[in-house]
């Protein structure tokens, strides 16, 4: 490592602003460390741009917006100066897969590449580690339905044995999604702490005790603001330590700390500490209740609850709910019978542990819909009010969510106390290089803000293609449409193709029409459907098939690399606009518009233009790869709007003539 380098792990440096800069054009320079150490490496200048912008905020304990556009390297352009100058660093990633890529790959290719001696750390929610007492406790009980069932508990009982973390993702054999990992891992209700017997041994209690000693700590959104509304991650003693703060996939953080910084009470969660309430009390106090006559009630109150609406899926905001609903006595009712367990609860918790763990759970959900409740009094204004109630109800269960309507000064709060520099970074922060919606959403409104393009010749690599004759997208027969104008494209593409959708429901209708299509006209191409497999699954089924079409709606606009010739069309059914019956939605432009913005300008078309560039950017990954970019909504044309979407697109040639589509895959 170079001897002009400041101290490693000191966040602040008194080398100035020219000697970070000279030593970053080193690093990344065609001669530098990186070079020798990645393969097919060569400098890029809006790399070097981007490192050097980030090592000054680092340095001056500033925040900045970075919008790096696909290809630019941004991860190696923050990892650098993250690693040289950022004393005790914490980077937040979209998901779980981008955290295990950061820790297994690249942060230890950029360690070794600069010789930087600093230690890193993962760390995920709870959830993802193997509890030692539940994993007993569900041994001992055996009572496992599936076969299936009890061969992953055997593999998850020898990994245990092995294994130094505990961290589920490390024992291939059994999916992520098995039913199992929820007897075999704690929450934060049923964690017993220091109480329990194997606290020394705890895998979530090392993950955490890492993270502390850590120069480098690895988590997810999620995670990161779950400890900052609930404080049960052990974010919160690493935050007070922290001198930089890295959030990538930075597009994804307003939603997920909405998400977090709201509350959800569930009766799944209610109708979970009944049946745990009455196993518990029959073990342990089988003499202090009645305990079956206890939770018949609340379990009653719990279904009436749900049948206060119809039995399909929907959303309503509490203003939609008519004063006349059984909704709200119902929920009164609810709440009284919730109070009746939770005295019984407390005056046998003292018997054993597990009965106290029950009146904890009790006691938070008492309270939160009695919070729930009083808030029902005072949501009637929604110019004055910080949230939104409202109602999701799913076949078997009923949510109610409390929703902040805005995260700016909830995050702004997060932002404040000891000096430290902030980094958000994505590929799609900014709508036509303006990045006011997303500050405003984030409360970063005077913050700097930078946009560096991608290297990617877009407009020899790749094609945008908008169909003609295309129907309004509200019409009944617009997926016939889109499938349709699609399927000369698939051919000539040879498969090989992603159709992103905008919902479920048109992810169902192009799969069974596309599989109509390729029987009847004996086509070749493997089709791949959201849903009919895990998304990790279906992506490398897809790699592997050479010519398949994969349907998809929005767990598949983001996150998804596939480079070469796999991926070589990308069809898109229509502008990404969030659907105008949600409830949190709807509240937002109606405050919006009481302070004189236009809900649609202001924030509708920002995000669908920042998701739609989400969509588009899974196609060129590389600078050899080749491709078409298929829009089918007319509404890019037709529209007044349109132009904004139009202008923030990456720069492919364009075209509405399908043979100039078909010629480029000839070529």
């Amino acid at each position: 490592m170079s001897k002009s380098l400041p101290l490693i792990n000191s966040p602040t440096s008194t080398i100035d602003t020219h000697s970070h800069d000279a030593e970053i054009e080193r690093l990344f320079g065609p001669m530098g460390p990186l070079g020798n150490a990645v393969t097919g490496y060569r400098p890029r200048h809006a790399q070097i741009e981007m490192a050097k912008a980030i090592a000054q905020a680092i340095v001056g304990q500033t925040a900045l917006i970075a919008e790096a556009g696909t290809g630019t390297g941004k991860t190696f352009a923050y990892l650098a100066p993250a690693l040289l100058w950022g004393g005790k660093v914490i980077i937040s990633t979209g998901t779980k897969n981008l955290q295990d890529q950061l820790y297994l790959k690249d942060i230890p290719t950029i360690r070794k590449a600069l010789g930087a001696p600093v230690s890193v750390a993962l760390l995920k929610g709870r959830a993802n580690y193997v509890c030692h007492f539940h994993l007993e406790r569900t041994l001992e009980n055996g009572r496992l339905t599936s076969r299936e069932d009890i061969g992953y508990l055997r593999e998850i009982s020898q990994f245990v044995k092995i294994t130094s973390s505990g961290d589920k993702a490390k024992l291939s054999g059994v999916p992520e999604s098995a039913l199992i990992w929820n007897l075999v891992t704690s929450t934060k209700e049923n964690c017993l702490g220091s109480e329990c017997q194997y606290y020394q041994d705890c895998f979530v209690m090392k993950a955490r005790k890492e993270a502390q000693k850590a120069d480098v700590v690895v988590v997810n959104h999620h995670l990161f603001f779950a400890d900052v509304a609930l404080k049960d991650t052990g974010i919160a003693d690493l935050l007070p330590t922290a001198n930089t703060v890295i959030f990538d996939e930075a597009h994804q953080l307003p939603d997920a700390a909405t998400m977090f910084f709201g509350e959800t009470i569930s009766t799944s969660h209610i109708l979970e500490l009944c049946r745990d309430t009455l196993a518990t009390g029959l073990s342990h106090a089988r003499d202090g209740a009645e305990w079956a006559k206890l939770i018949t009630p609340l379990e009653k109150a719990v279904r009436d609850l749900r049948l206060c609406f119809p039995p399909e899926a929907m959303k309503l905001a509490l203003s939609q709910i008519s004063p006349s609903n059984e909704f709200f006595p119902a929920l009164e009712t609810l709440k009284e019978q919730l109070k009746i367990l939770l005295s019984t609860l407390e005056n046998q918790a003292e018997r054993a542990e597990p009965l106290e763990l029950c009146r904890i759970r009790a006691l938070s959900l008492y309270q939160q819909l009695d919070g729930w409740n009083k808030a029902l009094s005072v949501n009637s204004d929604l110019a004055d009010q910080e949230c939104v109630l409202w109602v999701e109800a799913f076949l078997n269960t009923l949510q109610l969510h409390r929703t902040p309507l805005s995260i700016a000064t909830i995050f702004d709060k997060q932002r404040e106390g000891s000096a430290r520099s902030w980094i958000f970074t994505s590929a799609t922060l900014a709508v036509k290089n303006d990045f006011s919606h997303y500050a405003a959403q984030m409360g970063l409104l005077n913050e700097k803000a930078v946009s560096w393009p991608s290297p990617f010749d877009y407009e020899k690599q790749g094609i945008l293609y908008i169909p003609t004759g295309m129907p309004e997208p509200h019409s009944a027969n617009y997926i016939d449409a889109v499938i349709d104008a699609a399927l000369p494209v698939i051919i000539a593409s040879g498969g090989r193709a992603f159709l992103l959708c905008t919902t479920l429901k048109a992810v169902k209708q192009s799969a069974q029409r596309l599989r109509d299509e390729f029987e009847k006209r004996q086509l070749p191409f493997a089709l791949f459907v959201q849903g009919e497999a895990g998304r990790t699954e279906l992506l490398e089924q897809f790699r592997h098939s050479g010519n398949g079409v994969l349907v998809g709606s929005q767990s598949f606009w983001e996150g998804i690399d596939v480079r070469g010739e796999a991926l070589s069309l990308v069809v898109i059914d229509k502008l990404p606009f969030a659907p105008p019956d949600d409830p949190v939605l709807a509240a937002r432009i109606s405050v919006m518009e009481k302070h004189g913005k236009n809900g649609f300008v202001h924030h509708q078309l920002p995000e669908a233009i920042i998701n739609l560039k989400q969509g588009a950017g899974r196609l060129i990954r590389d600078e050899t790869d080749r491709g078409v970019l298929m829009l089918c909504d007319p509404r890019i044309l037709s529209k007044r709007y349109g132009s904004r979407v139009w202008q923030s697109m990456p720069g492919f040639k364009r075209t509405r003539e399908l043979s100039v589509v078909e010629n480029f895959y000839r070529e």
